[in-house]
């Protein structure tokens, strides 16, 4: 959303952003080895998944594995990414979302999705994102963050709101980083209705 906004701000009226990622090297870092500073069985499962002798980098086995065209190979590799980021992804256990994204659809769209962003650093200079904020500062945002988003820990909002405080930035005290937390959902909710009314929508 934001490297689409920064490029063409002119077809842009508002964002409502939520989970901020900057795809930064120490962002990719994080989620490829630190999170398992706080969920260790999920990232002993997402790395163990390669041999130990590829666990050194992590991303080029799973994206070599991901971008095969078999499916034996390319499916069980997104099952476990995919896996591991639900797993990382509400502040409470939830099994249902953790089912979802074992789903073959989505497991496959998220893990190759992600590993592709990750190797090409989002197609950008580092810092980017930041970087080129001025670019869209003058249009309303609202930037949604769980306090406790392990997959998109909590400093990158933080930067980006220091960046760009003319933005509405919202911490849900109570919640991770999936939007089906009940926190993080109202304040989605909110956010749009707000943007809706600022641009002259049904205010309904």
């Amino acid at each position: 959303a934001l490297a689409y906004a920064e490029a063409h701000a002119e077809r842009v009226l508002g964002l409502v952003l939520r989970g901020i990622f900057l795809c930064r090297p120490q962002e990719i870092h994080w989620f490829l080895y630190q999170m398992r500073f706080m969920q260790p069985e999920a990232w002993r499962s997402f790395a163990e998944y390669l041999p130990a002798a590829e666990r050194g980098n992590l991303l080029a086995g799973y994206h070599r594995r991901l971008t095969d065209p078999d499916p034996a190979v390319h499916m069980p590799a997104a099952h476990r990414w995919s896996r591991y980021e639900g797993s990382c992804s509400t502040l409470f256990p939830d099994p249902a979302l953790v089912s979802h994204f074992d789903e073959d659809t989505v497991a496959l769209a998220i893990a190759r999705i992600e590993a592709h962003y990750f190797v090409n650093r989002i197609f950008l200079p580092d810092n980017a994102l930041l970087a080129d904020i001025d670019r869209v500062r003058h249009l309303p945002c609202t930037i949604v963050q769980g306090r406790y988003d392990l997959v998109c820990p909590i400093l990158s909002a933080d930067e980006l709101h220091r960046a760009w405080p003319e933005a509405e930035y919202i911490v849900v005290g109570d919640a991770g980083h999936s939007a089906r937390e009940p926190g993080i959902a109202r304040e989605l909710v909110g956010a749009t209705d707000r943007l809706r009314r600022r641009l002259g929508g049904d205010a309904r």
